[in-house]
């Protein structure tokens, strides 16, 4: 499976982790971790359940600082660890999937660059999720992927 998409559709964030691929690829595959970073500044996760592995299904809600809680789930399509993840993403379950997602982890020297890119069905579709500010919350949530992985160990 690759990404291949019309650009109206797609949008991209990209941030170099101070980690190797091997530890960074670790935090998307453990609810612990990911609970403990995942999303924009102010949310928190709560993860219900967690099967990774292809056709596998992380079930989450994110909690905004707001108070509002956001049912979310990824189910997995690809996992070859350490360099991608591709999924679909939605957000209650027995919807479609709202995109697709693909993460790449490229080594750089002893840092790894994180590339999240989504596809979404329609360019009206990447529009609106870009004025619900996508790009700001993809940025915030690579920086604090970044922070937490740092206080990991190898």
């Amino acid at each position: 499976m690759t990404v291949h998409a019309d650009p109206n559709r797609t949008l991209s964030v990209s941030r170099l982790v101070g980690a190797r691929p091997e530890l960074v690829f670790r935090m998307f595959s453990e609810a612990r971790h990911l609970d403990a970073w995942w999303g924009p500044d102010g949310f928190t996760n709560e993860t219900h359940e967690m099967d990774f592995s292809v056709g596998g299904l992380w079930r989450y809600t994110m909690h905004g600082p707001d108070g509002k809680a956001w049912p979310n789930w990824i189910r997995y399509r690809e996992i070859s660890p350490p360099t991608r993840l591709f999924y679909d993403h939605g957000a209650e379950i027995g919807e479609p999937a709202h995109f697709e997602g693909e993460i790449r982890f490229e080594a750089e020297g002893d840092r790894t660059r994180v590339t999240l890119t989504l596809v979404f069905p329609t360019p009206e579709a990447r529009n609106a999720t870009l004025k619900f500010g996508a790009v700001d919350g993809g940025n915030q949530t690579l920086a604090k992927l970044d922070a937490y992985v740092r206080t990991q160990t190898g």
